[in-house]
């Protein structure tokens, strides 16, 4: 009870963080851009999902969490530390999704510091000089996509962008260190339903982010079956939308012709 408690106090706290965190990002309606980005990182989102947008000559973000890095449990496996290595030299983008995969709105500064340090240097140990397409560990996912105020400092402190959930499409001015994200799962059906958000960002453009677990042919509730992810792949090409890892993205938007 305590812990359900504290999580959504984090998701509460991140929905208030992103009403009054600076908004120091313009993001464009001139035109649509997608991101599809894989939290914890299950192996299946390597064999199939990176390999789904490889096949369309794209790359994707993925938020490694060192500590998950080749565990197991009773519905997935985790990416090991050569397939993280094998996701950089693919060009997809690396990033932090905290070492121990914690609640940050629960974490001190200092213990929160402690975390991603640690990420950092498991990351930058496995990638050696790899750069894992556009900066590696530059951007952060949320863990359940909890926030505190304190938390949100300190990450700010650390990384160009950091990424939570609420299911929006993030448009003119935003907060880099509070982007919304649009969960591909719940279930596959709920997935497959996904492209009204494609459809949406191309009728009014901005920055849309997916965000999903594993890719599997027996999805857990945070992910969903390769089938259903190559639907959106292929449609998100066909809308015309220009598709970027996250930190590409954030290249664009912080270029002067964006301006």
């Amino acid at each position: 009870m305590k812990r359900k408690v504290k999580f959504w106090v984090g998701r509460l706290q991140a929905h208030l963080m992103r009403r009054i965190a600076p908004k120091t990002l313009n993001i464009p309606t001139d035109h649509p851009v997608i991101s599809f980005t894989f939290d914890d990182v299950p192996d299946s989102a390597f064999h199939y999902g990176a390999a789904i947008l490889e096949k369309y000559g794209l790359h994707g973000t993925f938020y490694i969490a060192g500590n998950l890095a080749g565990s197991s449990d009773t519905s997935r496996k985790l990416i090991s530390e050569d397939g993280i290595r094998a996701l950089a030299d693919h060009g997809h983008e690396i990033g932090c999704h905290t070492f121990s995969h914690p609640n940050v709105a629960t974490l001190s500064g200092a213990k929160l510091q402690e975390d991603i340090d640690r990420n950092r240097s498991f990351l930058s140990r496995i990638l050696g000089g790899r750069r894992g397409g556009h900066g590696a560990q530059l951007n952060f996912a949320y863990p359940y996509n909890a926030v505190s105020y304190f938390a949100y400092r300190r990450l700010a402190r650390n990384y160009r962008t950091c990424r939570a959930g609420e299911n929006r499409i993030n448009r003119g001015a935003t907060s880099p260190q509070m982007l919304c994200g649009m969960e591909i799962g719940l279930s596959d059906a709920y997935s497959q339903q996904l492209t009204r958000e494609i459809d949406a960002v191309k009728e009014q453009p901005g920055w849309l982010i997916f965000f999903t677990h594993d890719i599997s042919e027996t999805p857990t509730p945070y992910g969903c079956t390769p089938a259903t992810f190559e639907k959106l792949v292929q449609y998100a090409v066909q809308s015309g939308a220009t598709i970027l890892t996250v930190d590409a993205a954030l290249d664009r938007y912080t270029s002067p012709r964006s301006v």
